[in-house]
């Protein structure tokens, strides 16, 4: 399993942009899927973005598309998610994790980081 080290999270107020990095090491394979999920205040942890190690094909869900985007440095084992026009719906602790395939299911994502909070204040 991999590593994962979410950091870049914090305070911003409504309108502005934060950028998420997550350092992945340990079992990192170009066919691994990365993906970002955000848990808000007694809510379930839900799908936000992924990305393919391999060919950087993405997929947003559709409350952030437009105005989030995920990348990833593979030779450096980053993956980031720059966040703009952020409003207080964003509001949540956003995780990375890896999984086998290109999903947005949870269950299926087999490694986690420890979460980078972030909060927008409106």
């Amino acid at each position: 399993q991999a590593t994962l080290v979410e950091s870049g999270g914090g305070l911003v107020q409504a309108g502005g942009s934060l950028r998420l990095s997550c350092a992945a090491s340990g079992h990192i394979f170009s066919w691994y899927h990365m993906g970002w999920f955000r848990q808000a205040p007694g809510k379930e942890r839900e799908f936000v973005a992924r990305i393919s190690w391999s060919d950087g094909n993405t997929y947003y869900t559709d409350s952030v598309k437009g105005r989030f985007t995920i990348s990833r440095d593979a030779a450096r084992n980053m993956v980031y998610l720059q966040m703009n026009s952020l409003n207080a719906e964003d509001t949540a602790v956003y995780y990375c994790a890896s999984a086998l395939r290109p999903t947005v299911r949870r269950a299926e994502y087999n490694s986690w980081g420890q979460g980078t909070r972030v909060t927008v204040s409106s």
